[in-house]
């Protein structure tokens, strides 16, 4: 009987030897030594990534080679330390493109820039914090770093605060904390907060009392930002909707940026996954 060739014949073909669940060990490997880098969260040298590996650096420098050609892995040129490249940030916008709330959000923001005059993002929890995944620029010029994949800190940016109030405690906290102690560091505050747990979580407390966070220029200098959380049945955050401008109006409590903000907010809310 003839035998059709399987994953293990066509591995043995090309010299790569078979894992025992059927998959190319090399390949394994080299996955689970990228899936190391992107957790980290700055840029690690070849000899740290061989550890947590668990593998020489030989081997790590060679999968890093391979995800460098492909445009997954990018080298800084004076440390020469690793950190995922534009690759990378690729193939997880193109599968974040294919969540339909996502979708459903960013079909809204058009409607939003229109009647606001301010552009509008959506941002979700990724690997190392609220990053954004649709963005709406306006028709008028505005300076900002804000770009796809720009991931915001959780203490002083508006989708930050928001995922803090209303994210998944576990992993949004870990990161908070870590944020704290490094403004304790730096000896950094803001007018409505201090760099402790207890002002983060009095923070908290007011967020989720009334339901958006609003920021005036904290984060970028002279751009305002409001944000309101899209709740799942759990009443977790599976993503935060932010417009932002330079305008003050757009801060006015009760006014109608606000109002659209919130209504769009509760409406996606609704079709979160159950």
């Amino acid at each position: 009987m003839k035998r059709t060739a399987g994953s293990s014949d066509a591995a043995a073909l090309s010299g790569a030897e078979p894992s025992a669940h059927g998959g190319i060990q090399s390949l394994d490997s080299a996955l689970a030594l990228l899936q190391i880098l992107a957790a980290m969260s700055r840029p690690a040298s070849v000899s740290e990534l061989a550890r947590a590996g668990a593998m020489t650096t030989s081997k790590a420098h060679r999968y890093l080679a391979s995800f460098i050609n492909a445009g997954l892995v990018m080298q800084r040129h004076r440390s020469g330390r690793y950190e995922l490249g534009k690759g990378a940030l690729d193939l997880g916008l193109a599968a974040m493109a294919r969540d339909n709330l996502i979708n459903r959000a960013a079909d809204r923001l058009e409607d939003i820039v229109d009647a606001t005059g301010a552009a509008a993002l959506v941002a979700i929890w990724g690997p190392h914090g609220p990053t954004v995944v649709r963005w709406e620029r306006t028709a008028s010029f505005v300076v900002t770093p804000l770009a796809l994949g720009t991931v915001m800190p959780v203490l002083n940016s508006a989708t930050g605060r928001v995922f803090l109030a209303f994210g998944p405690q576990r992993m949004v906290w870990s990161l908070a904390e870590a944020q704290l102690a490094r403004a304790r560091e730096l000896k950094l505050s803001w007018p409505d907060l201090e760099p402790t747990v207890e002002s983060a979580r009095a923070l908290v407390e007011r967020v989720r009392t009334s339901g958006y966070s609003s920021v005036d220029g904290r984060f970028i200098p002279g751009l305002k930002a409001i944000s309101a959380p899209i709740l799942n049945w759990q009443g977790e955050a599976e993503a935060v909707l932010t417009i932002t401008t330079g305008d003050e109006g757009l801060l006015e409590q009760n006014g109608p940026a606000l109002d659209l903000l919130i209504a769009t907010c509760r409406e996606l809310s609704a079709l979160a996954p159950q």
